[in-house]
């Protein structure tokens, strides 16, 4: 398929020499060292992909648009006219991608590739691209046990971005077309296979927004068979959980639903014990948890979690699950508090205190929170909002900074329990006057 040009390319392989290629002509990517204090390199925004707005386009065009990760690599210039004849009818040759290795081979070598240069493979020509746009590559890397955690948040309105905490960059997804409803809405999030969902509400019903890693792209997604917000969720591989929340008429549901990423389909699960909302939800040991939240006739917060488990379709009530503030009264946590900060790492569970700026774990055995650390002192909160506390693979992940005077800073900073108690590294660091509204993490 490259015949003579074929190239091996090293994935630890760095180079700084030429970020600008046609690719990546609408993304922007902030490469930020705050040690260094480096001048971030900026490749501004130049399109807005709208969830119903299909065009046609020529090969090229789709080149460019499909933007699946973004370039670290110094690769082999390609003849792009002379790759383009030498391909014509000759579907055989391209097949096996690599040419002289075979498409298994050539599979098994990008398996182990960075999905950070998945854009790069997929603009050598056709048939990569459409490898990596169908989702095939990330199948065989589950099944494989390869997995990379990236984390996508929003500061803003209707702007997503990715970070990536091992190449630790900054990337800017697609700007989203919605309503001004939409845009001032409470607004939940999570990812799922390839998929980030955000979920809200229009005018007069709720809307969910999908963003796809495989086309790099927005659209609707198919709405839940109950339509809610505040709720819990989590998910674990291809497949969430959705529980609680309220309801279009803000009443309180202990209903749940799980979401396909694969079919784009929800499902009716049986419902929880009680009704809550603003609660969390996790996956630890391969049951779904949902922990904290108001509910009850006296709308009081929520002392106990339950846990669901997806062979016996049961919820179990699980006293004292939500990880209280530190002085054990169940009237510690304020109705105005965020819904509780939950990480699962190494399928621990982790919880922040940001009022007394803690970091709690969760026995599993005694079902009792103790406290093994400290959190950033630089992550700042309102009660909780504003900040994100994430598990992401092997370690847990906190995003939030400080503020002063309209100013502030976003950090992410990352901490892995298997090395002892918290030590915080911070991944990255780049100035924004916002907090962070949404947070999700994707493994795939």
């Amino acid at each position: 398929m490259l015949e003579e040009r074929s190239i091996l390319v090293s994935r630890n392989f760095n180079s700084e020499r030429d970020n600008t290629w046609g690719f990546m002509s609408n993304c922007r990517i902030e490469k930020i060292e705050s040690h260094q204090e480096k001048r971030p390199l900026v490749i501004e925004d130049e399109e807005i992909t709208h969830p119903q707005k299909t065009r046609k386009q020529s090969h090229g065009d789709e080149n460019r648009d499909l933007q699946l990760g973004f370039i670290d690599l110094a690769l082999v210039p390609i003849d792009q006219s002379d790759n383009n004849q030498r391909h014509a009818g000759d579907d055989s040759d391209s097949s096996s991608l690599i040419h002289g290795i075979g498409r298994d081979n050539s599979v098994s070598c990008l398996l182990k590739c960075s999905r950070f240069d998945y854009g790069s493979i997929a603009s050598l020509n056709r048939t990569f691209r459409d490898l990596i746009r169908s989702g095939e590559l990330y199948e065989f890397r589950r099944k494989n046990g390869i997995i990379e955690h990236w984390v996508y948040f929003s500061c803003h309105l209707v702007q997503w971005e990715a970070f990536d905490p091992i190449k630790r960059r900054w990337m800017n997804l697609p700007r989203m077309s919605s309503n001004t409803c939409f845009q001032f809405s409470d607004k939940e999030s999570l990812a799922v296979g390839t998929e980030l969902l955000v979920l809200g509400k229009e005018v007069l019903d709720h809307v969910i927004y999908k963003y796809s890693l495989l086309t790099n792209s927005w659209s609707f997604g198919q709405l839940m068979k109950e339509p809610r917000c505040l709720f819990g969720s989590a998910s674990l591989g291809e497949v969430a959980i959705v529980a609680g929340g309220t309801d279009p008429n803000g009443k309180i549901v202990n209903s749940a639903e799980l979401y396909n990423s694969v079919s784009g389909t929800w499902e009716t699960l049986p419902n929880m014990l009680k009704p809550r909302k603003m609660c969390s939800g996790v996956f630890m040991d391969n049951k779904f948890y949902v922990i904290g939240g108001i509910g009850g006739s006296d709308m009081k917060p929520l002392t106990c979690g339950e846990e669901y488990d997806l062979g016996s379709r049961i919820w179990k009530e699980i006293p004292n699950m939500s990880p209280v503030r530190a002085g054990g009264a169940a009237n510690a946590t304020s109705a105005t508090e965020a819904p509780p900060l939950v990480a699962v790492v190494d399928n621990e569970l982790y919880a922040a205190d940001c009022a007394d700026m803690e970091v709690r774990k969760y026995d599993k055995r005694r079902k009792e929170w103790e406290t093994v650390g400290r959190l950033p002192e630089r992550a700042d909160s309102m009660n909780g909002w504003g900040i994100a506390f994430r598990g992401c693979g092997d370690r847990v992940i906190v995003i939030g900074g400080p503020r002063t005077s309209g100013a502030g800073f976003i950090e992410v900073n990352s901490w892995a329990p298997r090395d002892g108690p918290p030590q915080w590294t911070m991944l990255g660091r780049k100035q924004s006057s916002n907090f962070v509204y949404n947070c999700a993490v994707m493994g795939c």
